[in-house]
């Protein structure tokens, strides 16, 4: 069994094996296993959104773009390989359902937002209604994360209506302009200036929370840092991957700080990681070596120690040393 995601894509290899057996035999399903195999996938990506919105959330006051979030994430049965086998295994009637509420986020805090609990409108606007081809077809889950975001932009708030006629108003809060998505079948994390994604076979799911957390942190620091944007204008040479590598590791310590954690745990994943997974890197010489990068990490800490116990906050638009020009800072 695996679960293939941009937003959750749910494989049905109990249908697809019993096809295979006897093709004009009903499959025999067995939901109690494909309800586990979504909730693995769901237990790896509560833990990813709960750091991310963490980091997002205490980072804030310094991102360059900023936008009012509520820190929930739902899913679309639409966007799943065995679309009928999802919703039955998980009791749905419709499509539409929440996938995850980030721990201390305004959805969470209103405590309406449980797993897997059915969504029939969004501020009014039943999101089943879009067309969709489903299997896999992930632009809906999409198209309803941008409708809640222009919501929350435009009117300071937005309602839920919830399949058993219950309504809840959520306020937003200003975070970081990302969001966190998980997918399967991979073991990497990267970034994309608007989203940062992490494969579902991440090793970083194996680590101690503030340790996974500074994996999450090193990916935002490119969306926040604008790294993107700057290969665009500047070109995605080795040189020029290397030196924005060098600098999204070096900031890590310092979102960990504002985040409330020790700024020390970014050297602490990069020595727990590098060990078993930095050779293919070193060839390919877009990135430091391991201890290169545990030591780029460790030399921001003191600075960072320092900001924190004299003004309560890492600023680091004001006090970072950026590796790249600061014209997209």
């Amino acid at each position: 069994m695996r679960v293939l995601v941009l937003a959750v894509l749910l494989a049905a290899p109990a249908v697809a094996l019993a096809m295979q057996a006897a093709p004009e035999a009903p499959p025999q399903i067995d939901y109690a296993a494909e309800r586990a195999a979504i909730a693995r996938y769901q237990d790896a990506n509560q833990r990813l959104q709960d750091a991310g919105w963490r980091l997002a959330r205490a980072n804030a006051p310094f991102c360059k773009e900023v936008v009012p979030g509520i820190g929930l994430q739902l899913h679309d049965i639409a966007s799943y390989g065995g679309p009928a086998v999802a919703r039955a295994a998980l009791g749905l009637a419709g499509d539409f359902a929440v996938q995850a509420a980030a721990a201390g986020s305004p959805a969470a805090l209103s405590g309406a937002f449980a797993r897997n609990r059915e969504i029939a409108a969004i501020e009014g606007f039943n999101p089943n209604q879009w067309p969709a081809t489903p299997p896999m077809d992930w632009q809906r889950v999409t198209r309803a994360a941008d409708h809640i975001d222009a919501q929350l932009a435009a009117k300071g708030g937005i309602t839920f209506t919830f399949a058993d006629g219950a309504m809840v108003q959520v306020e937003p809060v200003p975070v970081c302009a990302t969001r966190f998505d998980l997918y399967a079948g991979e073991e990497r994390a990267f970034a994309d200036g608007a989203r940062v994604m992490f494969g579902g076979n991440s090793p970083g799911f194996g680590y101690a929370e503030p340790v996974f957390t500074a994996l999450v942190a090193h990916e935002l620091a490119h969306n926040v840092l604008g790294h993107d944007a700057w290969l665009d204008r500047h070109g995605r040479s080795d040189r020029n991957v290397r030196r924005i590598e060098r600098e999204a590791d070096r900031l890590v310590p310092w979102l960990l700080a504002n985040a409330g954690y020790d700024p020390s745990a970014g050297e602490a994943f990069m020595r727990q990681w590098g060990k078993r997974h930095d050779s293919g890197l070193r060839l390919r010489r877009t990135h430091d070596g391991w201890d290169e990068r545990a030591a780029n990490m460790a030399a921001e800490v003191p600075q960072v120690r320092a900001l924190m116990a004299a003004e309560g906050k890492a600023d680091w638009p004001a006090h970072f040393r950026r590796e790249i020009d600061v014209a997209l800072r």
